[in-house]
C-alpha cells in the first residue's frame, strides 16, 4: 500500500484506505474515493494531483491525495 502522490502515472490502481480526519474522508467520497474504486493518477503538479476516478477527472490538493491509499 501505498499515497496516491507515489503511483506512475497513467497505471490504474485500486483504492485501498482513505484516511483523514471524519470531514475529509466523506469530501474525497463525495469525489468517488471510496476502498475498491479505481483510480489513474494524470498529472502531479506543485501542488494538486489530477486524477480520473469514476471516468470524470478531479484534481485534488497534495496533501489530500497523500490521505488516499492504493
Amino acid at each position: 500500500m501505498m499515497p496516491l502522490t507515489m503511483a506512475k502515472l497513467g497505471e490504474e490502481n485500486s483504492i485501498k484506505k482513505v484516511g483523514g480526519k471524519e470531514e475529509t474522508r466523506k469530501f474525497l467520497a463525495t469525489l468517488g474515493f471510496v476502498p475498491g474504486a479505481h483510480v489513474t493518477a494524470i498529472t502531479i503538479t506543485s501542488g494538486n494531483v489530477i486524477v480520473s476516478v469514476k471516468e470524470s477527472r478531479v484534481a485534488v490538493s497534495r496533501e489530500m491525495a497523500a490521505k488516499i491509499m492504493v
